[in-house]
């Protein structure tokens, strides 16, 4: 995956990577992973190339550089997590209802 620097963005949702090739529209839109007002000039991203409305090239796709995890990765994994800690809770009320009984 191509990775570039934000050059510079605008008030108005959008902004340019920095790229070997020469710099690179994206859209607010077009983010993975993170809100447009928490991007500083100046951090690295990942992004795909790929085509505007006008034709012209553009980023899509585009990420923080080093964020592996997709959002629905993050998600599922949460879930998991949530559904131990439940298990966990019910073997413990199970232990304590058996040594009620007794």
């Amino acid at each position: 995956m191509p990775k570039g620097t934000i050059a510079r963005l605008m008030d108005r949702g959008f902004g340019f990577i920095k790229t070997e090739e020469g710099d690179l529209f994206f859209h607010r839109n077009e983010l993975e992973g993170v809100e447009f007002n928490s991007l500083r000039e100046g951090q690295e991203v990942e992004f795909e190339k790929g085509q505007g409305r006008d034709s012209r090239p553009c980023a899509v796709k585009v990420k923080l550089a080093g964020t592996e995890t997709s959002q629905p990765e993050a998600e599922a994994e949460a879930e998991v997590e949530s559904t131990d800690t439940e298990t966990e809770t019910d073997t413990e009320t199970e232990e304590g209802d058996a040594k009620a009984a007794e």
